[in-house]
């Protein structure tokens, strides 16, 4: 990964037309908001996600001044871009599938479908909780730095992250048909 610094210098040089630049800014970047948006909304949906994300960035740009780093700033746009995809998407009617016909147990999945489930489990978090364990810990961004993303304080997003940890425990607990953990437990 490249540091932020430099992506930061990209981002700068971009904003005053630096064609080149703002190349090396996508290309250093575009992976990590794809995947913060593949968490946040859905695999199916975060390309189109990240180019509307990229495509609001290019139109910033000339005015990114670097308060931040320019990678945590084009997250933020990010998080922004999934909040208006929702409040979309949540506008229009749903279907719902009249029944599930998957009903292997959990031990005998693949790798894929365990990914799978826990992708779901993810995708049931409440919005904070789930961007703030995304962006912490699938991206690997401090807490610092998904607080500015989030817009909230450190000690919110320390607090979304662990109750994150306890939904997606509690979740997988209840698919495999186990009593919920307890915290401090020598099962837990």
């Amino acid at each position: 990964m490249t540091d932020d610094a430099e992506v930061t210098a990209w981002a700068l040089a971009a904003g005053r037309g630096d064609r080149d630049a703002a190349a090396s800014f996508i290309r250093a970047t575009q992976q990590q908001v794809r995947r913060f948006l593949a968490a946040l909304i859905s695999p199916a949906e975060a390309d189109d996600l990240t180019q509307e994300t990229y495509l609001r960035a290019t139109r910033s740009l000339p005015s990114f001044a670097a308060r931040s780093s320019a990678r945590t700033w084009l997250l933020g746009i990010a998080r922004r871009v999934a909040v208006d995809h929702v409040r979309i998407a949540n506008a229009r009617p749903r279907t719902v599938p009249m029944s599930d016909s998957f009903d292997a147990p959990d031990a005998q999945r693949s790798g894929f479908d365990r990914r799978v489930v826990l992708e779901d489990l993810i995708e049931a978090l409440p919005v904070g909780r789930r961007e703030a364990f995304v962006a912490t810990q699938v991206l690997g961004l401090s807490y610092a730095e998904a607080a500015e993303i989030c817009g909230c304080r450190v000690g919110t997003i320390r607090s979304r992250v662990a109750r994150a940890r306890e939904d997606l425990v509690a979740g997988v607990d209840a698919r495999d048909g186990m009593t919920p953990r307890k915290r401090g437990s020598a099962a837990g």
